[in-house]
């Protein structure tokens, strides 16, 4: 683990694996998540001379709060770890509440992204409201209720937060499943493998342990305005999206999908959320390393 310092004071958890002097791989975590890399996406990127780059974002982890923090203001930090790293070009991937933070640095960096992969990413609240569409439709009984409470804002979200998070400050792979139990169909529960549920345990413990803020901080931006308009993202973009996903919706990968200007769309029947990050993961990323 590398701690970097930004330009206005905050400290940036970095952990980076793989071959020294390589094109990174900067991965945005879920939400909740952490800068704790999935093994599996590791040993992927090594085959591909990748050199992967996780690191947890403001509020997680060791990670320093950024207050009032905007899906676009992601892209100030990928700066930070690009110059960390001596890089002036990248691929990003994003996953989940990560998928957002990665089209955000396709979109502010297009000088040093190659390349964005967003995987079961969410699309804008607002702005998919604003078009006729239903941000939470489809979505699962826990992220109505979590969503409808940063909708509320901050003080009823926290007081959310804080209860779901004692189920994760101490979870294990086994413990997963009974935590996320109205988000997981049958398909994703397969995938939850030890080695797997392990690394999402371990991420999990890692995202709560010194409180809610970056969950926090990450539901509230998802919910207003990102800073950017998807149409900005100008560089190569692919999305995948399982249609039995129960946390970002099938409707949300369409709905990119309709909008970005050079986009590559993967909608698959019969994946879910977790098992088509994992399931698809080779054919993602030799797709990604083509931009380069």
């Amino acid at each position: 683990m590398t701690t970097l310092r930004t330009s206005d004071g905050r400290s940036l958890d970095v952990r980076v694996s793989g071959p020294h002097g390589a094109v990174p791989l900067l991965f945005h975590h879920g939400t909740p998540g952490s800068a704790v890399p999935v093994r599996a996406l590791e040993r992927a990127a090594a085959e591909r001379s990748l050199r992967l780059v996780t690191w947890s974002r403001p509020g997680y982890g060791s990670s320093t709060r950024r207050a009032g923090r905007r899906v676009v203001d992601d892209a100030d930090d990928v700066a930070v770890v690009l110059d960390h790293l001596g890089s002036e070009r990248c691929v990003v991937a994003g996953w989940s509440g990560g998928g957002p933070h990665a089209l955000a640095s396709g979109a502010r960096l297009p000088d040093r992204v190659a390349g964005v992969l967003c995987i079961a990413g969410a699309g804008p609240a607002v702005a998919m409201d604003a078009s006729g569409a239903d941000f939470l439709a489809g979505m699962g009984e826990q992220n109505h209720e979590e969503f409808g409470a940063a909708r509320t804002g901050e003080p009823a979200l926290r007081a959310y937060l804080e209860r779901d998070a004692a189920g994760l400050r101490d979870v294990q792979a086994e413990g997963v499943v009974a935590e996320m139990a109205s988000l997981l169909p049958p398909v994703d529960r397969a995938v939850l493998t030890s080695e797997y549920g392990e690394d999402l345990a371990a991420a999990f413990r890692e995202s709560v342990r010194t409180g809610v803020d970056g969950w926090l901080d990450d539901d509230l931006a998802m919910v207003t305005p990102w800073g950017f308009a998807v149409e900005e993202v100008g560089v190569p973009t692919f999305v995948w999206q399982g249609e039995e996903d129960l946390m970002v919706p099938f409707a949300h990968g369409r709905w990119l999908s309709e909008r970005l200007p050079r986009v590559a769309t993967h909608l698959l029947p019969g994946e879910g959320h977790l098992s088509v990050a994992l399931g698809s993961l080779d054919a993602m990323l030799d797709e990604l390393v083509e931009t380069l």
